[in-house]
C-alpha cells in the first residue's frame, strides 16, 4: 500500500474514533470516560487532518 494510503487511512481513523466518542459522550460506558480522553481523541483527529493537509504524502 502506497504511503499516501497510509496516511489517509490513519487520519480517517483518528477522525472518526474522535467523532464517534464525541457523538456517543451521552451514554453509559461513553460517560464513564474522562474527558481528557474524549479530548485527546478529538486533538489527535485535528493533528492528523492538519499534517494530512500541510504535508500530504505524494507518490515516490
Amino acid at each position: 500500500m502506497p504511503p499516501w494510503q497510509l496516511q489517509r487511512r490513519r487520519a480517517a481513523v483518528a477522525v472518526g474514533l474522535g467523532l464517534l466518542s464525541w457523538l456517543l459522550r451521552p451514554w453509559p460506558p461513553m460517560v464513564w470516560l474522562p474527558g481528557w480522553v474524549v479530548g485527546g481523541l478529538l486533538l489527535w483527529g485535528a493533528i492528523e487532518l492538519w499534517l494530512l493537509a500541510w504535508r500530504p504524502q505524494r507518490w515516490r
